[in-house]
C-alpha cells in the first residue's frame, strides 16, 4: 500500500508542477493583464492544490496541515486575483484588442 501511495503522490505531484509550468508559460504568451491574472491563478491554484495531494499521499500525517493550506490557497487565490483585475480595471488598464465584450463597464453603466 505504501509503494502505490508513493507512485501516486509523485504522479500527482508531476501534474500539480505541470499545471504550474503551464501558469507561467501562460503569464509569458497571454496578450494583457486581465488574461495573464486569469491564467495565472487558475493554474496556480490547480497546480498547488495537486502538489498539495501528492505530498499527503507521500507523507499522510501531514494531511490535516495541508488540507489547511489547500483552504486557504482556495479562499485567497481567486479573491486576490479578482481584487487585482478590479483594481487593473479602475486605473483604466488597457485590454486587449481582442476583447469584444467588458462585463464589468457593462456592470456599472459603462460601454462595452
Amino acid at each position: 500500500m505504501a509503494e502505490f501511495l508513493d507512485i501516486l503522490g509523485g504522479l500527482l505531484m508531476a501534474a500539480g508542477a505541470a499545471f504550474l509550468l503551464f501558469g507561467g508559460i501562460g503569464l509569458v504568451r497571454m496578450p494583457d493583464l486581465y488574461n495573464r491574472i486569469q491564467a495565472g491563478t487558475k493554474t496556480t491554484t490547480l497546480g498547488t492544490l495537486l502538489v498539495l495531494a501528492g505530498v499527503a499521499c507521500i507523507e499522510p500525517s501531514w494531511g490535516w496541515k495541508l488540507l489547511l493550506i489547500g483552504l486557504f490557497l482556495l479562499f485567497t487565490n481567486p479573491l486576490s486575483s479578482q481584487v487585482l483585475a478590479r483594481a487593473a480595471h479602475r486605473n483604466k488598464v488597457p485590454m486587449a484588442a481582442s476583447t469584444k465584450v467588458d462585463r464589468l463597464a457593462q456592470d456599472h453603466g459603462g460601454e462595452s
